[in-house]
């Protein structure tokens, strides 16, 4: 885990160069909707897909995470399947789901059922390297690859593929001062449950930090959004919570209002939790100021594994799980 994360600047570019050369076969129809269907790290792809280009993709973007494909998919549909191991149940039933729609299909996979299934119908596919044990440590060519496609469908510019680059850039010359700040935030950590905040249009970073801290750490964490937990979750906070640990997951350009929220709040948990303290990202584009922060939560979910000792790498209850759905069929 320690080297898939170190190499996650070298998958962003090699995903860049792999992005900008997708061939991609003209659809009929004009493409009105964007349908992302994936799970775990394949499916948070789409997450970051949706919020980096909510001003910019000139179709709407829903992520779908489960079994079935929403009803309003058709011709007019974009419906891209996203499963690196390629044999994501879910991922696999939406896909034969879209296919008798009329949607323009594209599937994203390094191999498996996915792509046979899909080059078997001539759909469009994005085939990933393969090699890495981990899905989940293959985001930035989930988020690259996707990124991709809507842009050979021309629902987005060249504009993205320049700041990811730039992201890269930030990632290689800020390495060691990440890793030192992910050890630090592992050490406050390791004894707490995790709470992670974050501004509106952020999520998705809370949720990778959630996700991996879930997977590598084996720790259980929540996150929640500001301004929505002001109106619900901020009541919650009534009685000493000294089990609790609570990460402002922040940057420099949120709005004045979101800012104000933040640092009110902020002043009213500090009373119940047992630790609060706020993670800045860095970085000129919020494109870059993501990166940033997915790298430092990835970096801190392995030394959270080191701090607990566990593998990072080991899943055996998903695996188990796996096991007895199969043999329901």
């Amino acid at each position: 885990m320690e080297d898939m994360i170190a190499r996650f600047p070298d998958q962003l570019e090699e995903a860049l160069s792999l992005a900008r050369s997708i061939a991609y076969r003209e659809h009929p129809h004009a493409l009105r909707q964007v349908l992302i269907s994936g799970m775990g790290g394949s499916g948070i792809g789409g997450n970051f897909v949706q919020e980096l280009t909510a001003g910019e993709c000139k179709a709407l973007i829903w992520v779908n995470k489960g079994y079935d494909a929403p009803h309003w998919v058709d011709r007019h549909t974009l419906a891209i399947c996203s499963s690196y191991s390629g044999n994501t149940e879910e991922t696999l039933s939406v896909f034969e789901q879209s296919t008798s729609t009329g949607a323009k299909v594209v599937c994203i996979a390094s191999g498996g059922q996915l792509l046979e299934r899909a080059r078997a119908r001539d759909f469009d596919v994005v085939a990933l390297p393969s090699g890495w044990s981990s899905p989940r440590a293959c985001l930035g060519y989930s988020i690259v690859a996707q990124l991709g496609v809507l842009h050979a469908a021309q629902l987005i510019g060249e504009g993205f593929f320049r700041e990811i680059e730039a992201a890269r850039q930030l990632l290689v010359k800020e390495q060691d001062d990440i890793r030192e700040r992910a050890r630090k935030l592992a050490g406050f950590l390791a004894d707490k449950l995790p709470v992670l905040y974050c501004a509106d249009g952020m999520e998705a970073v809370a949720l990778r930090w959630r996700q991996q801290i879930n997977e590598n750490a084996k720790m259980l964490c929540w996150h929640h959004v500001v301004p929505e937990m002001n109106h619900n979750e901020l009541v919650g906070w009534h009685n000493a919570q000294p089990h609790l640990a609570v990460i402002w997951l922040r940057q420099g350009d949120d709005s004045l209002r979101i800012a104000a929220r933040m640092d009110i709040v902020q002043r009213i948990i500090r009373h119940y939790a047992a630790a609060s303290i706020e993670v800045f990202s860095k970085g000129k584009t919020r494109t870059e100021r993501k990166f940033y922060l997915i790298h430092l939560g990835d970096w801190v979910s392995f030394y959270l594994a080191q701090e607990r000792r566990v593998d990072p790498v080991e899943i055996r209850v998903i695996d188990y799980l796996k096991a007895e759905l199969a043999k329901i069929g």
